[in-house]
């Protein structure tokens, strides 16, 4: 169908076009763009992308580590603003995300850290709590837990697990944090150093699930060698940045909700030397809309 069949759609004010692609979806307005000069014209205005953007961005970018003025004074549009909040997570509150909104296991640690970006297609929000803001088991532990510095993460601290039987991650984000009518996965982020050891062939049981209610586990691998031992169990992928990710399972956010959402995963087996594991690297946790095929 073409354009002429909706009439001169040419003739209509520039900002009546802008409020129609605003009710549409990011995805959309850029294919529209494409379409006609017309278009492309209101598919810059701000009157879209402040509709794109989340209801608190202002809130959320208020509590960038970098200060607000410094983030805002970078972009000369909404759209450019969108963009980069798609493409480059920014780090806000240091962790701490206003109204108590962020919740996690480990609220008495110091550096609570935590990024926030957008899904690129829906501008929908993401976000990764980092593994200072995680309940780590014995991850205070200098024998068994050390706490390093990678240029590569997001994070000025990242966890590496020296040598622990007990193996257990678990975090906690409050759903009012996500966008409504939304399905979420969470993914556990991190790397495998060359010697690592007690991950291969030993699944763990990963968890996505509202605090005091008991969901059903899944089975994930953190060593990708292991993946083909079991069909129905989750193994780690490549990510974009360079880190590896395990999916630990989903969570529909219907909105209006108010409740914790708890992820993690423990338990990896290894019966040959003691159950003892080392060579893991976290990252952390990362929560962000479930892929839609298009």
């Amino acid at each position: 169908m073409s354009l002429e069949s909706f009439g001169d759609i040419h003739a209509l004010p520039e900002d009546c076009i802008a409020n129609a692609l605003s009710l549409t979806s990011p995805k959309d307005a850029c294919r529209l763009s494409a379409v006609a000069s017309t278009f492309r014209s209101a598919s810059q205005s701000d009157v879209v992308w402040g509709r794109f953007l989340p209801s608190d961005y202002r809130d959320l970018i208020a509590g960038a580590v970098d200060g607000p003025d410094a983030l805002l004074s970078k972009f000369r549009s909404k759209k450019d603003l969108y963009l980069h909040l798609c493409d480059h997570p920014i780090l806000i509150d240091g962790g701490r995300k206003k109204g108590n909104c962020l919740m996690t296991l480990a609220a008495q640690n110091d550096h609570l850290e935590q990024s926030f970006s957008l899904e690129k297609c829906s501008g929908k929000k993401c976000y990764m709590i980092a593994a200072r803001d995680i309940h780590i088991v014995w991850g205070d532990t200098p024998e068994y837990w050390q706490w390093i510095s990678l240029p590569e993460s997001r994070f000025p601290e990242v966890a590496e697990l020296l040598a622990v039987c007990l193996f257990e991650i678990r975090g906690k984000i409050s759903t009012k944090m996500l966008s409504p009518g939304t399905c979420y996965v969470a993914y556990l982020v991190f790397t495998l150093k060359p010697e690592a050891d007690g991950f291969y062939n030993n699944p763990a049981e990963a968890f996505v699930e509202l605090a005091g209610h008991e969901s059903e586990r899944r089975s994930v691998f953190i060593h990708s060698d292991g993946a083909h031992t079991a069909n129905d169990s989750k193994h780690p992928t490549q990510r974009g940045d360079g880190w590896m990710e395990v999916e630990l399972g989903e969570y529909f956010v219907e909105g209006g909700e108010d409740a914790d959402l708890e992820l993690g995963v423990h338990n990896v087996w290894n019966m040959r030397n003691g159950n003892w594991k080392s060579g893991f690297v976290f990252q952390g946790i990362e929560v962000r809309p479930k892929a839609v095929s298009s």
